[in-house]
Formats: C-alpha cells, structure tokens, sequence
C-alpha cells in the first residue's frame, strides 16, 4: 500500500471526522435589544462563537424585534437578553419558565423620565392628568410607577401610553405625549438632539435598574457549560467597554443607527456593566417591584420571587 494511499485516506478520514463534528453541532440561539451592549458586542466581535465551537454550539442571534416580553414568553430563543429589572417580573407572571443567570450591576440613572425642553412641567407633581409614553413592562415602567407615588399620584392619575421606543420618539418630539420614561440609548439620544430636561431618574433612591440575563430553565439544566461559558464573556465584555470607552462607542455607533460617539460614551459613563451572578438580596428586590405592579393592578396576579429559578454559573 502505497504512501501516496495512506496519506490520501488519513486526510479523507479527517475530513469526514470534521464534517461530522460540524454537522453534530447544536446551536444555541440567542437574542438581544438595541440596549444589549455587551451582547451586541460579542455578537460582533464573534467571541462566543469561538468559545462554544468547542462546547459543540454554534450561535444565532435574534434581535427583539417584537418587544421584550412577547419574545421571551415565546421562548423562541435559549438565551435571553439582558432585560431591566422589571421585565422578569411580568415573565414569571406569565408562567415562563425562565432561570435567571446573571445580572449587570445597579445604574440608576440609565433610566429617566423626560420632559420637553420648554414644558412647562416642572416636577413630578406636575405630570398630573398628563399624557406620558412608557413600554409595558419595562423598568422605565417601574420607574414611572415609584416616582408617580413618591409625588403622591397613582397610575390613575395620568394618562399612560404604552408605546415602543420607535413610536415614543416620534410622540415625545410632536407633543402627543406630555413626558416619557425611557432608557438609554433612546434617553442619552433624545437628551442631546431635543434639550429633554430628566425630572427624575433612580438616583433619588425609587430604582436600582439592574439589567439581568435569563435562560430557559430546561436549556440551563442541559447545558450548564453553555451558560458558564457566556457569563464569562459577559463578564470580560462588561470590563472591556468600561475600560476603552472611545472604542467601544465606536464599535457601538454604527450598530446603533449612527447615534454620536460622545453620546455613545456619556451612557457607559453611566452603566455598570458589571456582570455578577444573582444574588438573594436581588430578588429581594425583585419581589419590591412585583408588589409595586400588584398594587398599581399593572400584574395579572401577585407573584413570589422566592419561587424563582437562579443559576450560579460561578459555581463548580
């Protein structure tokens, strides 16, 4: 047997060996909003990919195109983004069956309630009878609720629209809605092209805004690795974007529709993106916001944190 032979047949074994690795691959799918950073980071970078070829994943991304909770409650992806504080609430109210597995540290002025330049709206108090846009279900959400009833109002005493950030930029700029209660990007944005004036944000002690990432349950439990593995990118994501800010506002900026790299910057300034594993005292936190909604008659039903899933993806 010739040589030539051997070396023919050992190159075609590998290759069939190659392609049947290939071909075995799982893929794990993934989505992400405008407000993903550190995953629209790595989804362009491709650092998760390469970290999970050897896990045997290949990745594919899915942007949120529908809004956060009909995603996630479709569960029409493995791992989630990263959502506001409030959004898990409305899952688990809804009955999906979501782990929480990581969160970014608290940046309670990434969120805010805006006012045009020129309103005669002054504070809070003031927003009552007013028209003001919001997303269901989003922090911003219950950033409006807490803030209406530290000025003494209830949700009853304004007039809410729920609307997508798209269609409450357009409303904020024509004066359909009165205020809007939204988070960076679209806040950073709005701020530095219209003069919007923040009549409060969670610095006064009403939100934490911590963003948290979930996983469906049954994936988590199947493939803790895979987890482990994305939080670790998260982690080095979260540090690379605080730590060269110039040049991830210039990876971000044309990812987010040509938004300025100075305005790109003045948001990390003011988000953590420090990513940590959940902790007790979070969800702690969590049930605050779920009463809050329950009480404002904003949840189908009243729900216990206590009985919400957490992953420790620090854990051996």
């Amino acid at each position: 047997m010739s040589v030539r032979f051997l070396a023919r047949a050992a190159a075609v074994a590998a290759a069939t060996v190659l392609f049947a690795a290939s071909a075995s691959a799982e893929t794990v799918r993934i989505s992400f909003q405008r407000s993903s950073t550190l995953l629209i980071t790595l989804k362009t970078n491709g650092e998760l990919e390469k970290r999970l070829k050897p896990l045997g994943f290949d990745v594919s991304w899915h942007e949120m195109t529908a809004g956060v909770i009909p995603t996630m409650t479709a569960r029409a992806v493995d791992i989630h983004a990263d959502v506001a504080d409030a959004v898990p609430v409305f899952t688990q109210a809804a009955n999906v069956d979501l782990t929480y597995f990581a969160k970014e540290s608290a940046s309670p002025k990434a969120q805010a309630i805006l006012a045009p330049k020129g309103s005669p709206i002054a504070e809070l108090k003031d927003l009552n009878g007013k028209r003001i846009g919001v997303q269901k279900g989003s922090g911003a959400h219950f950033l409006l609720v807490a803030n209406l009833a530290r000025a003494g109002l209830s949700v009853s005493d304004v007039q809410i629209s729920y609307l997508q950030p798209q269609d409450a930029r357009p409303a904020f700029d024509r004066g359909v809605i009165d205020a809007w209660s939204v988070w960076d990007p679209y806040l950073a944005q709005v701020e530095a092209e219209t003069g919007a004036r923040v009549l409060a944000d969670g610095s006064n002690g009403t939100s934490t805004y911590k963003r948290y990432y979930l996983v469906n349950s049954e994936f988590a439990a199947q493939h803790p690795q895979v987890v482990r593995t994305v939080y670790a990118a998260l982690q080095e994501a979260g540090r690379w974007v605080k730590a060269d800010r110039r040049r991830s506002a210039e990876l971000l900026s044309p990812l987010w529709k040509g938004v300025p790299v100075p305005v790109i910057e003045a948001i990390t300034e003011r988000r953590s993106y420090d990513v940590q594993p959940v902790l007790a005292e979070d969800l702690a936190t969590q049930q605050e916001i779920a009463d809050a909604f329950a009480e404002s008659n904003l949840l189908p039903k009243a729900i216990e944190l206590k009985s919400a899933k957490t992953f420790d993806p620090t854990a051996p």
